[in-house]
């Protein structure tokens, strides 16, 4: 029966730690990685814009490769052009010599991060993308290593030191490859010419998507579900439409459904504040708010969210091209839609 481990203790300072220590440290890592990054900074150049070349004349997408922490790095760097209107992907290297390789067709070009250049499982794939037509781009610390010879465009992201002070752990090196990756990214949308509105579309669950996507058509009440009574309606009709349709206000329409005002919970208030008003008998056109503060269904949601909060209102009718009451929304409908 084996034995179960017992998990291995990170070993303590053989010293008490000052809280200023530990900062001089981080500050001391910082202060080294962005010095690699200013070195780095000089050699974006004409294998930078090569690069960039390739990826814009691509017929597929790019696949990023790497083992280790570059395989962590390669797997942000496509995620980050993936949203940015690169398509691109991540195979592990590893698993592309068992199968995954398929994944990878002859119109992909292929960016392969190793800090040494070295990487075994990278170099093996080598001979095969080769055969099958792949581009490749190499992002590694040795420009004269085995996968920089092999690579159509070397982008050189060594750096003058590791920041961990035993010079073991990828620290300035992996740093290096994630902003030469972002570099890339941003280069290529600049390229594009991607918008907010095309992020928005690689995003729709996210806050800019909904703030970009979303239209008042999206998520307006419509039909039935619109609260409003005819300029000949009573006060007590008006609140009894606003009760039934629980948006806190009614529209008041003419004949043809053109927009004459609105009534609102804000209107009921003043109504019971005036004496000269006889709530029994008094129209609802007595009551409400003229030339009310409407919007179109083409409309984006956030505009709606924007124009409650500079008019300090809690709800919207919306109205066609000439006027005609088409909709109606509340602060709650976009909470709701999480546009506020």
């Amino acid at each position: 029966m084996n034995a179960q481990l017992s998990p291995v203790a990170p070993p303590k300072p053989s010293t008490p730690v000052t809280d200023e220590a530990l900062s001089r440290s981080g500050q001391r890592v910082l202060d080294v990685e962005v010095e690699g990054l200013r070195a780095m900074r000089q050699r974006i150049g004409p294998e930078f814009a090569a690069a960039s070349r390739l990826i814009l004349d691509c017929r597929g997408r790019v696949v990023a490769i790497g083992m280790g922490k570059s395989g962590h790095i390669a797997r942000k760097v496509a995620a980050t052009m993936a949203s940015t209107g690169t398509p691109a992907f991540y195979v592990h290297p590893g698993e592309a010599s068992h199968g995954d390789l398929g994944m990878i067709t002859d119109a992909d070009v292929v960016l392969a991060l190793s800090n040494s250049g070295e990487t075994e499982e990278l170099l093996t794939l080598m001979p095969t993308l080769r055969r099958q037509g792949n581009r490749l781009i190499a992002m590694t610390g040795r420009p004269y290593s085995t996968l920089a010879r092999h690579a159509d465009v070397h982008l050189d992201v060594s750096v003058p030191e590791e920041a961990c002070p035993l010079g073991l752990a990828p620290t300035s090196s992996t740093t290096a490859a994630l902003v030469m990756g972002d570099a890339l990214a941003v280069a290529l949308l600049e390229a594009r010419g991607f918008t907010a509105e095309d992020f928005a579309r690689s995003h729709p669950a996210g806050s800019l998507g909904r703030r970009l996507l979303l239209h008042i058509n999206d998520i307006m009440h419509s039909g039935d579900a619109v609260p409003k009574v005819s300029a000949e309606a009573s006060l007590s009709d008006a609140l009894v439409e606003m009760s039934r349709q629980r948006l806190g206000m009614t529209a008041v329409v003419d004949q043809d459904n053109r927009l004459l005002g609105i009534f609102t919970d804000g209107d009921l208030r003043r109504a019971l504040d005036n004496r000269q008003l006889d709530m029994r008998h008094c129209s609802v056109t007595e009551a409400m708010t003229r030339n009310p503060k409407t919007i179109g269904a083409d409309r984006l949601a956030v505009e709606a969210a924007q124009l409650m909060e500079s008019h300090q209102i809690n709800a919207l009718i919306v109205v066609d091209a000439e006027q005609r009451v088409v909709g109606a929304l509340n602060i709650h409908d976009l909470l709701r839609a999480r546009v506020v």
